[in-house]
């Protein structure tokens, strides 16, 4: 028995990174899927794999920031298979290291309409339907920069400590209807949204400091946030709800230092 037979499950995001390695997990685990991205090659890739395992995945181009783009994944989602049990809205974008006084009200409206405004509307229109089924798990991606400073610009980071507070609002709102939402706050995590980082890194020989300031000294890989979602999103985590998790190597546990205190 998967963590997830019989559930059906929405994950934006899927074309590559946590999407991707979070939907295949979530179809290895028996959910029937309806995955989203704007990169239609990509989310179409992500389903031939998940098929070729075995899984069920429809894949679907669309823009999470936009409302009519949701209502049709969250209508694909019932017509294809009957209901909806699972959101993971993880779509977004970072903007890049704009420095503050170069960043525009335009920059930070694209921002703010993929990270922030999509998983509102996922939950908008995603949650009547679990309420009809009497509950449901609504997972979104908020960041490490959500909650301290120094690992994203800020307009992304404000962004992300939107999440988190959405998580927490929604969660509330939601009371007394089975529906529980809960965010994963991911560090430094090898994706196509940190690809140049990393890539730089290995061009300077600097490859091995990637995550060094973490207690762990190293780099995540998406396969280990998507193994967060399946937990949140599983009945695993019944009682587990308006929470923010990182899963950081110990990141944000920490205050800076040169050596550790012994």
């Amino acid at each position: 028995m998967g963590r997830l037979d019989g559930r059906v499950a929405i994950v934006t995001g899927a074309a590559s990174g946590i999407g991707r390695a979070s939907a295949i997990l979530f179809a290895r685990e028996g959910a029937r899927l309806v995955i989203v991205d704007q990169n239609a090659e990509g989310v179409n890739e992500t389903a031939n794999l998940i098929s070729q395992r075995g899984g069920i995945a429809e894949a679907l181009a669309g823009d999470v920031g936009r409302e009519d783009d949701v209502k049709a994944y969250v209508g694909r989602a019932l017509s294809a298979f009957g209901g909806l049990d699972i959101v993971y809205a993880n779509a977004g974008i970072s903007g890049g290291f704009t420095p503050l006084f170069e960043q525009t009200v335009g920059y930070w409206t694209q921002i703010l309409q993929t990270n922030l405004i999509g998983p509102f509307l996922a939950i908008k229109h995603a949650a009547p339907h679990m309420i009809e089924r009497g509950g449901g798990s609504i997972v979104l991606t908020a960041s490490v920069a959500g909650l301290k400073a120094n690992a994203g610009a800020a307009a992304y980071s404000a962004s992300k400590a939107g999440v988190i507070s959405l998580a927490q609002t929604a969660a509330t709102s939601l009371l007394g209807t089975g529906v529980r939402v809960n965010a994963i706050c991911p560090g430094l995590i090898e994706t196509g949204m940190t690809r140049e980082t990393f890539e730089r890194a290995r061009e300077r020989g600097t490859a091995g400091k990637i995550g060094q300031l973490n207690p762990l000294r190293r780099a995540g890989g998406p396969e280990e946030i998507a193994a967060m979602a399946l937990f949140l999103a599983s009945d695993e985590s019944s009682y587990v709800n308006g929470q923010a998790f990182p899963v950081d190597g110990g990141l944000s546990s920490t205050l800076p230092f040169v050596r550790p205190i012994r």
